[in-house]
């Protein structure tokens, strides 16, 4: 998705990406935000370019006083409180409010000394203090009309004059741009969070949903492998002394099982190690139902298959290998019957019906399975759009039906 909104930025088919997802350097910004340090570097810039900005307008400001001790005082406070604006982002933009109007207030020249404002005004709006940010601009543009259009009699520079509500129009029209672009910056900025917040969460789901899946995969592999050796090494105990043959037979069986199981969960441990590299086996599937009908026979269980397997893709595939798997090891492990039958339906050309089906009785507390097998089975099923359904049987035994979709739903696909 990220790549198709950057190839559609390219082509000007739609927003630039830094306007979509914030510019690379904010993230930045908003890190040192969070960290202790004081920003000093982007106040020292600021103080000297409105202390040397102030000399410089001062020099076509013959009608305004002069810049002496108390003005370059007052530039570095408005522009010096900016260093503890992270801290304090309210009293900052109040105080250098406060310093800028004195500054103006004195008759000292128009100058720069409004970046140092405007910078501590944004700076409140994008933390969220919009109100104070508001309100000391009022303050400021409040006490310059004051002193401009009253207060100018007594005040120096001796001799002047009111303002023209010209010049006020303009101060009003850059004090509402100033603030027009910190609004939009702090929108912006709430819509930047959000969306990495949402970034950050489909990471994570994504995460959880791929332990989960290497979760079932371990069990399905493992519950089967070992279900299947600790028959055989039950039969070799057993026949170790009275018929060694056999033992021998059930000693080679757990270590074919054995190694195809270290395989096995060799192939799904690569996946962590090298994710996004092709596997280097192909994943199991119903063609490997005649392997399983062997394996489950060496474990002393007879299983009956009937129907054939149609062309699946292969997340379809390996979901109902799996099932019918974990379905036949809790026949092994839990269910006093030794004959299981597996039963596979697609005539509707939508939608794989499994049934596996076992005479019973239950050998102990969970005749089904353990719950972490049916529940492995049911989000097997639910990512691909199918249901489970698994419970004793009303004449005995216990029934595992699996309802799967031979095409993914729309839904699934998205969510992939």
């Amino acid at each position: 998705m990220a790549d198709m909104d950057e190839q559609q930025g390219r082509r000007g088919g739609g927003p630039p990406m830094w306007w979509r997802h914030g510019p690379p350097w904010w993230n930045r910004w908003e890190d040192e935000e969070r960290a202790p340090r004081r920003p000093w570097r982007s106040t020292a810039l600021i103080t000297a370019f409105v202390v040397a900005g102030s000399h410089f307008a001062a020099q076509g400001q013959d009608d305004r006083a002069a810049l002496d001790l108390f003005a370059r005082a007052l530039l570095l406070v408005a522009s010096g409180l900016l260093l503890w604006r992270r801290q304090y982002p309210v009293a900052v933009a109040f105080g250098s409010a406060v310093a800028a109007t004195v500054y103006l207030g004195a008759g000292y020249p128009y100058g720069p000394v409004f970046v140092a404002v405007a910078a501590a005004c944004f700076n409140a709006i994008v933390t969220g203090h919009r109100r104070a940010a508001w309100a000391a601009v009022g303050v400021f543009w409040a006490g310059h009309a004051l002193v401009a259009h009253w207060l100018y009699r007594w005040l120096p520079p001796s001799g002047d004059s009111a303002a023209s509500w010209t010049q006020e129009g303009v101060i009003a029209a850059w004090v509402a741009a100033i603030m027009a672009v910190s609004e939009l910056a702090r929108t912006r900025r709430e819509q930047w969070a959000r969306e990495r917040a949402e970034r950050a969460q489909a990471a994570r789901r994504r995460a959880d949903e791929e332990r989960l899946r290497i979760a079932r995969e371990l069990h399905d592999v493992l519950a089967h492998s070992i279900s299947v050796i600790n028959v055989q090494a039950g039969v070799g105990l057993a026949l170790l002394d009275t018929d060694p043959e056999q033992a021998r037979t059930a000693l080679t069986t757990i270590k074919a099982k054995s190694k195809e199981a270290l395989g096995e969960v060799r192939q799904v441990l690569d996946t962590l190690r090298t994710p996004g590299d092709a596997p280097r086996t192909p994943a199991p599937g119903l063609d490997r139902l005649p392997e399983l009908v062997r394996q489950a026979a060496s474990a002393g269980l007879t299983v009956e298959v009937e129907g054939e397997p149609p062309r699946l893709s292969p997340g379809t595939d390996l979901a109902a290998f799996r099932i019918v798997q974990e379905a036949l090891t809790n026949v092994v492990r839990h269910s006093g019957s030794r004959h299981a039958r597996v039963l596979l339906e697609h005539g509707d050309g939508t939608t794989l019906r499994l049934r596996i089906d076992d005479d019973g009785p239950a050998t102990g507390a969970e005749a089904g399975g353990s719950g972490n097998g049916l529940a492995g089975m049911r989000e097997r099923a639910a990512a691909l759009g199918g249901t489970i359904e698994a419970g004793p049987r009303a004449d005995g035994g216990f029934r595992v039906l699996a309802v799967l979709p031979l095409t993914a739903s729309a839904a699934t696909k998205e969510d992939r």
